[in-house]
Formats: structure tokens, C-alpha cells, sequence
């Protein structure tokens, strides 16, 4: 029994962060259009679409170990008992950890594996065709029940927003990559072109090619 109850807990901690995921990424990051320090910081990080390690990644995962072990943990103990509630806590902070480093490594590293394709392709949409589409970044599942799912033949990329490992020396989109991407408008920016960039990412809107 207490077996069953560690794993059934972990399953719904894990459920669980997949549906937190997806409402904190649409509701409390995009639809506050930079009101507040969550979505404020996610909507900086759609203007330049990059990622680099900060003090905000720390405070993002302490705040987020807290609701797995002061809110979930005593609620899941409460409700079926100790076993269960500890495992609520871990699956919810593992299914969190998962989708940092997911999100890190889809800005950072080239896909290596069908997953990992299809996590890419879906979140560079997000980022530069539809940021109102694809809020589950690690899995599509909440964007399949509330209709939020975007699939394109290709992404477009502006070339001034591309993550390095897309292109090659010469800032080409690699032939590995030309069934899921195509590259659009200038790599060199302007005050102008930033200045645009950053109203179109507070307003979760694509930036302009």
C-alpha cells in the first residue's frame, strides 16, 4: 500500500506541474504583459530569446520547491497520508526541474532525439510565430485540452533572435534543420528594430521579421 501511494503521489506531483506549467507560462507570464516580477522577467527573455543562468533561476526554484513542500506535501498528507503527500512534493519539483532544464537546453543545445525535436520546434514557435500558442513547454497536453496547440510545416526565425546552434559559421541555417526552420530578415539590429522587439515581446505578440 504504501508502495502504491509513493507512486500514485509522484504520477499526480507530476501531473500536477504539468497543468502549473502550462497556466503560470500563459496566465501569470504572458497575459499580465509584464505586470509583476514573473512575467516581467519571461517577457524579457522573449526579446533577446536567449537563456543564461541568473539569481532570478534561484529565486524561481525556491519558489517553486516551497508550493511543492508547504502547499502540495500537506494537502496530499491530509488527504491520503504522509507517503503520498511527500510524493505529491517530489513528483511536482522533479516535473519542474525537468521543464528548466528542457527549456534551458532547447536554447543552448542542438536536438538530439525525436523528443527533443518536437520540444524545439514547438517552443521556437512560441517564441517567434505564435506566443499566445504552445505554453506547455515540455509537454503539449494542457495546449491540446484548452486549444492553444500550434503545429507549422516550419518555424520562422528571425535571423537577429537565432539560437546558435541552428546556424552554421557563416550564420546559415544548418540542412539538418531546413524541414523545421527557415530563417527571415536581417541578423544586424538597430535602436529601432530593439525598441520594436521589446513593445511586440510585452505585448506577447511575434517579433517582426
Amino acid at each position: 500500500m504504501t508502495l502504491l501511494a509513493i507512486a500514485s503521489g509522484f504520477v499526480a506531483g507530476f501531473f500536477l506541474w504539468g497543468f502549473g506549467e502550462y497556466a503560470l507560462h500563459r496566465f501569470a507570464m504572458h497575459d499580465l504583459k509584464g505586470k509583476g516580477l514573473m512575467s516581467r522577467e519571461h517577457l524579457e527573455h522573449h526579446v533577446h530569446a536567449s537563456w543564461s543562468f541568473s539569481k532570478m533561476h534561484l529565486l524561481s526554484w525556491a519558489g517553486m520547491l516551497l508550493v511543492g513542500f508547504v502547499a502540495w506535501m500537506p494537502l496530499g498528507w491530509a488527504i491520503v497520508g504522509s507517503a503520498f503527500g511527500l510524493s505529491v512534493a517530489v513528483g511536482w519539483s522533479l516535473g519542474y526541474f525537468f521543464y528548466e532544464y528542457n527549456h534551458a537546453a532547447a536554447h543552448l543545445w542542438a536536438p538530439r532525439g525525436r523528443y527533443t525535436r518536437w520540444l524545439r520546434k514547438h517552443h521556437f514557435h512560441h517564441h517567434f510565430g505564435h506566443p499566445q500558442a504552445n505554453h506547455g513547454v515540455s509537454w503539449p497536453l494542457w495546449d491540446v485540452v484548452f486549444g492553444t496547440i500550434d503545429r507549422p510545416a516550419r518555424v520562422r526565425v528571425p535571423r537577429r533572435l537565432v539560437v546558435p546552434w541552428l546556424v552554421d559559421p557563416d550564420g546559415e541555417l544548418k540542412p539538418e534543420f531546413c524541414d523545421d526552420y527557415v530563417l527571415v530578415g536581417s541578423a544586424t539590429s538597430d535602436d529601432r528594430l530593439a525598441s520594436l522587439d521589446r513593445a511586440r515581446a510585452f505585448a506577447s505578440v511575434a517579433p517582426a521579421d
